[in-house]
């Protein structure tokens, strides 16, 4: 559905909640427009919600809001990035997918990119200890997904010789002023060249050559976690968390309420971390298990 030129997203059987399609890569500067044309679009929609842009992080509309975060890179230059905003550590990760001929650029949007990605994302079907949202997805499903706001978006390939083994997809809000990682992934049989490390330093590269002041890598903290290797892996390459407003907006009664309520909130959200954890842990002991087989195979 698109109302004022915007896809929209409605997920929910119950409580209907709207979203720009492009959440987190795409913002509003005015969104009183969109909210009176989702009201009278003529579909039940209880609810919508909209992430306030960069660079300012204090609410600036009067809708119901609560804190989100992401997790930001603030760019000058590449060269500041790489010198004072990043550690050794992180530097010689990003040197070794060099030394061991891994070669990083731009790349057009074309077949031969999407058949790299359809492989890298047909290597396993487990990732980070859950199913990997990807995996069995064919050529036309991967063309089609990745084929999203294309004049936005800059491609970012890592070569070792002819294969592709990882790829980024940086997509830049309408201002220019901020660029979302959409997609950041890496063949992980060759984890030992560091081609993710790589990839970050060449975004950066592509996001200070366009002025682009901010790249961001989705959320800094998911719920009630505070710590993993995700978070820990982008504050070596200068991520810092930015808690920014986040609008829920009820279009029907039902929106009022279960906003009041929380129901708004997904239900792992509520439950304590220390469960949550233990859950977790469970849960990528079990996929890991059960996916050793097809890696030994592969």
């Amino acid at each position: 559905m698109y109302i004022c030129n915007r896809k929209i997203k409605i997920v929910g059987r119950i409580l209907r909640i709207a979203r720009l399609d492009a959440d987190k890569y795409q913002y509003l500067s005015d969104p009183e427009p969109l909210i009176q044309g989702l009201r009278r679009s003529g579909k039940r929609i209880d609810m919508f919600t909209f992430l306030q842009g960069l660079p300012e992080s204090a609410p600036r509309y009067r809708y119901p809001m609560e804190w989100d975060n992401l997790a930001v890179l603030t760019i000058s230059s590449f060269d500041n990035w790489w010198n004072k905003q990043i550690g050794f550590k992180a530097r010689n990760k990003a040197k070794q997918a060099e030394k061991k001929g891994v070669v990083i650029h731009e790349v057009p949007f074309d077949d031969k990119l999407v058949r790299g990605v359809v492989d890298i994302y047909n290597e396993v079907p487990v990732r980070q200890g859950r199913p990997f949202p990807h995996y069995g997805k064919d050529f036309d499903t991967v063309y089609r997904e990745e084929a999203t706001y294309l004049d936005s978006s800059t491609f970012i390939g890592a070569f070792h010789g002819e294969e592709l083994i990882g790829f980024v997809k940086l997509v830049a809000d309408e201002a220019h002023v901020q660029a979302g990682l959409m997609n950041i992934v890496s063949k992980i049989q060759h984890r030992d060249k560091a081609p993710t490390n790589a990839l970050i330093a060449q975004a950066v590269r592509s996001c200070a050559e366009r002025g682009i002041a901010y790249m961001v890598y989705s959320n800094f903290a998911y719920g009630n976690r505070q710590r993993d290797s995700i978070i820990d892996f982008k504050e070596r390459n200068g991520f810092k968390r930015v808690d920014v407003p986040r609008y829920y907006v009820p279009l029907t009664s039902l929106g009022s309420v279960a906003f009041r309520l929380g129901l708004h909130r997904r239900l792992v959200d509520r439950i304590p971390e220390t469960l949550v954890a233990k859950v977790r842990e469970f849960r990528n002991n079990w996929y890991n298990r059960k996916v050793q087989p097809v890696r030994e195979a592969s």
